[in-house]
């Protein structure tokens, strides 16, 4: 029995059926030439493989006239090369069927990931990481399995009844129509069928998505659970979350063993009227027993094909709700994501925050009008105490945040509005994730083209040419899960050179040493200094001495810029940054 605990609805975006159907016709039509090629593939292995039952009816009618033997055994021989030739076209038709859907499925999942890299961070925060991973992971799967397994079948199936078809009409019109009486009853378990599982289907998704939400955050969270001893609740939440998705897939299975029988009772119905209208035509001379056994079989080697499409439409069902979810991430206005889009490039690199608030959803406002500007190549460090606003505003300048009012731009031009941000803006964060494989492989994914004398150079530049060389195999060290683990320091080492390898006009760094320790503070203080000079940086700082190197201090208190000046202007004024600044002194 499904829980009766409704299902939380996804807040990224779900397209309509007629919207993902567009999005897959307007997909095939760019491939013209790959379908035509899959089509007339197909409708030629179907009628080749056809064909050795075709011979068999007058295989039939020769024994039947006596024949002799010589003429059986060529009309045999013939029969085995007529099904060798339709294996064989039916190997091939499967090959490029499931070559174009594979090409379309790799167009796909490029460009939900690429929406997916570029969604606002507050989007991912309201729909929850859950429901995202879901769609680039079992989603994509699902359609996946569907082009592997299910579309060469379903394709197959379909040439092959439309081949038979027309096959038993050539032997007699009225053995063609009676083998048509079928299709009303297949059609009408598809019509009773389809409307009623199509929701099913969508809201098994929804519950597998709210499965993976609940998961995360209790993984994400171990520590805070653990801390709080609160194991039990998140338990019980994954419990229901799990049971409920659990129940839903049981009953969709439960749904679709009904449609089973529809599909048996058109089978019946074809069959039988095939083979009353062939003995009726028989006895009154009209046609031979030959092409009646020849229609007999061929109907009846339908069965497996045509059932094989009635049955996977249970995964093609399933496939369309996936297929609705990622098209509902590829149709999302995503800043920056967009290649048709007029290029903008902004005109040079500095930095100005012009009255920007910003509120998470409908929560109370983070920033209150908060304006700042930074000159092409200066370095500003934000100061201020936890909650003050100060990573708001970062993400705003990165372009991970839109605010609810006012802009921040880039040499002249709106965060939103600029062309490949990610190659203007770099941000790091003291969140650095260490990709599995090859180190220069790692440092690579910034700058695919870089040399091997650039990722050295790069290196050296943030002080890790030393201990990279220190390395058992140098760059290509294995590192990672698996692999060699960097410590924390190592791991910003490497995220600096990157860095240094992508470029960009404008960094931003939150707090992007401090999970290294203050045993290796200094060094990396440095890493940061050499990596960003000459490009205009924003310094979220966790330590006086990164906001006493900058050219520029802003202090932030209650999401506002109470103090704006150098180091020395602010320690002069004698106000909050003064104060913070001598009792920073005193314990280091």
């Amino acid at each position: 029995m499904i829980s009766d605990e409704p299902i939380t609805p996804p807040v990224l975006p779900v397209a309509t059926a007629r919207r993902a159907r567009a999005w897959l016709v307007a997909d095939l039509r760019r491939r013209r030439t790959a379908l035509a090629a899959v089509v007339v593939v197909g409708l030629t292995a179907a009628g080749a493989s056809v064909v050795p039952i075709y011979l068999l009816g007058m295989l039939v009618d020769r024994v039947e006239q006596g024949g002799d033997a010589s003429g059986l055994v060529k009309l045999g021989a013939v029969i085995a090369a007529a099904a060798v030739a339709g294996g064989l076209g039916t190997g091939l038709s499967t090959y490029l069927t499931t070559r174009l859907g594979e090409q379309m499925l790799a167009d796909l999942r490029e460009r939900v990931l690429e929406r997916a890299l570029n969604l606002p961070a507050t989007l991912i925060e309201e729909s929850g990481r859950g429901d995202l991973l879901s769609r680039v992971g079992p989603d994509v799967a699902v359609v996946a399995r569907t082009v592997a397994q299910v579309l060469p079948v379903i394709l197959n199936g379909f040439f092959l009844g439309v081949v038979t078809l027309v096959g038993m009409t050539s032997l007699d019109w009225r053995l063609g129509l009676a083998g048509a009486l079928a299709v009303p009853a297949y059609i009408a378990g598809l019509r009773w069928y389809l409307p009623r599982s199509a929701p099913m289907y969508a809201d098994e998704r929804i519950a597998i998505a709210n499965r993976a939400q609940v998961t995360v955050e209790s993984i994400q969270g171990a520590r805070t659970i653990d801390a709080y001893e609160i194991h039990d609740r998140h338990l019980a939440d994954i419990d229901r979350a799990s049971g409920r998705a659990r129940d839903i897939s049981i009953a969709v299975f439960t749904f679709f063993t009904r449609l089973v029988g529809r599909v048996n009772r058109a089978e019946f119905i074809g069959l039988t009227a095939t083979l009353v209208v062939g003995f009726l035509l028989v006895r009154s001379g009209e046609v031979s027993v030959g092409q009646v056994t020849a229609a007999a079989l061929m109907f009846h080697r339908l069965f497996n094909p045509i059932g094989e499409l009635m049955y996977n439409f249970d995964e093609i069902q399933s496939a369309s709700a996936s297929l609705a979810r990622l098209v509902g991430v590829i149709d999302l206005d995503v800043p920056g994501a967009d290649a048709q889009r007029a290029p903008t490039t902004p005109r040079g690199a500095d930095i100005v925050v012009d009255n920007v608030s910003f509120a998470y959803g409908t929560g109370p406002e983070i920033l209150h009008g908060v304006s700042l500007n930074i000159p092409a190549g200066g370095r500003c460090a934000l100061v201020g105490a936890t909650g003050a606003g100060k990573t708001t505003l970062a993400a705003v300048v990165a372009g991970l945040l839109t605010p609810t009012s006012g802009q921040a731009r880039i040499g002249g031009v709106p965060v939103a509005e600029i062309t490949d941000l990610r190659r203007w803006v770099a941000t790091i964060t003291q969140e650095v994730h260490v990709f599995s494989g090859p180190l220069i492989d790692d440092l690579r994914l910034v700058a695919p083209q870089a040399t091997v004398d650039e990722v050295w150079a790069a290196l050296d530049t943030v002080g890790a040419g030393t201990w990279v060389k220190a390395l058992d195999d140098g760059l290509h060290t294995l590192v990672g899960e698996h692999g060699h683990e960097l410590t924390a320091a190592q791991a910003q080492h490497v995220a600096m050179a990157r860095l240094v390898l992508a470029d960009p006009k404008v960094v931003v760094l939150d707090e992007a040493t401090a999970e290294a320790g203050s045993a290796h503070a200094a060094d990396l203080e440095d890493a940061a200094s050499a990596a960003t000079a000459g490009r205009t940086t924003l310094i979220v700082a966790h330590r006086l001495t990164q906001a006493a190197h900058a050219d520029q201090v802003a202090v932030m208190a209650d999401g506002r810029i109470v103090e704006n000046g150098t180091h020395a202007e602010l320690i002069a004024l004698g106000g909050r940054y003064a104060r913070l600044w001598q009792a920073w002194s005193r314990h280091n």
